[in-house]
C-alpha cells in the first residue's frame, strides 16, 4: 500500500512495468548513481569491482558430498539413529 499522498498504486505500478520493461528504470538508476559518485568527489564510472564469494550463490555441488553413495542398509540407519538418541 502506498501512502496516501501519492497517486493510487495502479498507476504507479503500471509506469514502473513499462519503464522496466524498456529499459528507462535502468538507465535513471545509472544517471543517478553517475550523479551520486560525482557529488561525493568520484569519477562518474567505477574503476573496479569486488565480489564476495561467500555470498555468490552456485548450483555446483563439489567435494566429498558430490562423491560419496547414499547408504540404504537398514543396519547402517539402525545404528546411526541409536547414535543420533544416545547423542540427545
Amino acid at each position: 500500500m502506498l501512502p496516501h499522498d501519492l497517486p493510487p498504486w495502479r498507476p504507479v505500478y503500471h509506469y514502473f512495468r513499462t519503464w522496466r520493461r524498456d529499459g528507462t528504470w535502468a538507465r535513471m538508476n545509472d544517471l543517478l548513481r553517475g550523479d551520486v559518485r560525482v557529488a561525493s568527489g568520484k569519477q562518474r564510472q567505477p574503476s573496479a569491482g569486488i565480489i564476495d564469494s561467500q555470498s555468490v550463490k552456485t548450483t555446483e555441488k563439489g567435494g566429498a558430498a558430490a562423491t560419496t553413495s547414499t547408504k540404504t542398509s537398514t543396519a547402517v540407519n539402525a545404528t546411526s539413529s541409536s547414535i543420533r538418541s544416545a547423542c540427545s
